[in-house]
């Protein structure tokens, strides 16, 4: 059966849809000790725990939490980065410091995009705006993107500009100091957004960690760069500003491959399996048709439709479906919703979407 012939359809023989903000997960136990001393502290800082109930039914919202506090203080600590760099670029003429310098400024900014794209994920649904405001997070991506490309123009514009009109490096041993703080500095903001983005499913936070990654590699080079320099070979800086702009490429393919395949509602094919053994093992469903997941912001959100016996009743076959949205919620990660359709099955033959098949042009 062509899966496209019910798109269209009402649900007249059982349905559930229903959100993870009305379900239940008060039998569940959920024990664990605090962490004293420091451990505690940081611990309280990077990955607080609540004890409402309340916060721990809603995934989304608390994921959205997690994203925001993800990056205030990455921001704190890209800023501090950024400001220690900016005096030694003053008393050095380090181009690849410059760039690296514009890069961790540039990064900074757009933790503003992405903290909004947050912010509007967490108002609900209008008439106007149905499924809520969870792709701001992915056109924060989109701008993401845009700003590693323009990181890597910045770096060969200026390296080129160097090799055209070589200038003196000064002060090398303070490049090299700011260059190792600006690696340490943007390799740790970048391991903390691109983990709390993978595990809140957002896409545009791990865009902008590998934004993050690109300019800790931008200040390694520039230790590398003034190494050169120090050996006595001054056009070591602008060659290795070329070569950040090359290893800035790399990052920006796979960042913009991500924030595509997200745009276009691309999910991991093991997903659309596991989805359809969970929803296939349910005591009723005969069949599964068709499975559709798409990503909204970090949330996950499926459409379900199954085959049932025709012999149940209406009261029957909503709860087959509500039993299959039970079970996805509890064992999907990131899943916020699911729509489950349920048809009869036909023992006579007899075809219970024909008055909707020719919209499909299968009549």
């Amino acid at each position: 059966m062509d899966p496209g012939k019910h798109s269209h359809e009402h649900d007249a023989r059982g349905h559930a849809d229903g959100d993870h903000h009305n379900h239940n997960h008060g039998d569940h136990d959920h024990g664990h000790e605090h962490a004293g001393g420091v451990r505690g502290l940081l611990q309280g800082i990077f990955a607080p725990h609540s004890h409402d109930a309340s916060d721990s039914v809603d995934r989304a919202l608390r994921d959205s939490e997690k994203g925001m506090r993800a990056l205030k203080i990455s921001l704190l600590g890209l800023a501090v980065t950024a400001v220690l760099q900016v005096g030694v670029v003053a008393i050095s003429g380090s181009v690849a410091l410059l760039a690296d310098t514009v890069h961790n400024f540039a990064d900074a900014l757009t933790a503003i995009p992405l903290g909004i794209a947050f912010w509007l994920g967490r108002r609900k649904p209008t008439k106007r705006y149905t499924y809520g405001y969870g792709r701001a997070e992915d056109l924060a991506g989109i701008f993401i993107v845009a700003m590693i490309a323009l990181s890597a123009a910045v770096a060969a514009w200026e390296s080129i500009r160097r090799l055209i009109d070589p200038q003196d490096v000064r002060n090398v041993g303070w490049v090299i100091a700011a260059g190792v703080i600006g690696f340490a500095g943007n390799e740790l903001v970048a391991v903390y957004r691109i983990r709390v983005g993978r595990e809140i499913g957002s896409a545009a936070l791990v865009a902008d960690g590998l934004h993050a990654r690109t300019d800790g590699l931008t200040s390694l080079a520039v230790v590398f760069g003034a190494a050169g320099v120090a050996a006595g070979w001054q056009l070591a800086d602008p060659i290795v500003g070329l070569l950040i702009t090359v290893a800035i490429l790399f990052v920006l393919k796979n960042a913009a491959r991500d924030i595509y395949r997200r745009l276009m509602d691309s999910v991991d094919p093991e997903l659309v399996d596991q989805v359809t053994d969970l929803v296939g093992a349910v005591p009723g469903v005969q069949a599964v048709e068709r499975v559709a997941i798409r990503w909204l912001g970090h949330e996950l959100r499926a459409e379900v439709e199954v085959v049932s016996d025709c012999e149940l009743t209406l009261a029957e076959s909503h709860e087959i479906a509500e039993e299959a949205h039970h079970r996805l919620l509890h064992d999907i990660p990131k899943l916020t919703r699911a729509t489950i359709h349920t048809s009869p099955c036909s023992h006579d033959g007899r075809d219970h979407h024909a008055m909707t098949s020719h919209h499909f042009g299968l009549s």
